[in-house]
């Protein structure tokens, strides 16, 4: 998979879980100014990234270059959105279950 196919896949999870988090706090059939925000700012991460050739996941990566506050807000978005990926697409929910006990055994046998 090339770079630009991964990081498009990255940017499509990460808006559909952001979708997911404000349809259900905001009651708003689009994304309220606060998720555009995050979801703005999760993009332009994303395009910025040195690591993505070779990370799977933001979660998993060294560096963590969000800002403090929008950090704590993607993780609320991650941990609501989640576990209800299942019901709102389920392959994109395994395929990201199954990558990331990959990189989970790939990175124990690194140490």
């Amino acid at each position: 998979m090339n770079i630009e196919t991964k990081r498009q896949k990255e940017k499509d999870t990460v808006a559909l879980m952001i979708e997911i988090y404000c349809k259900k706090h905001h009651k708003s059939k689009h994304l309220c100014q606060e998720c555009q925000q995050l979801k703005d700012y999760a993009f332009t991460r994303s395009d910025k990234c040195p690591f993505m050739e070779t990370k799977t996941f933001c979660s998993n990566c060294k560096v963590h270059c969000y800002k403090p506050d929008m950090q704590q807000k993607i993780r609320e978005v991650m941990a609501y959105s989640g576990p209800r990926m299942l019901f709102y697409h389920p392959v994109m929910a395994i395929k990201h279950v199954i990558e990331t006990q990959k990189e989970k055994r790939r990175l124990e046998n690194a140490k």
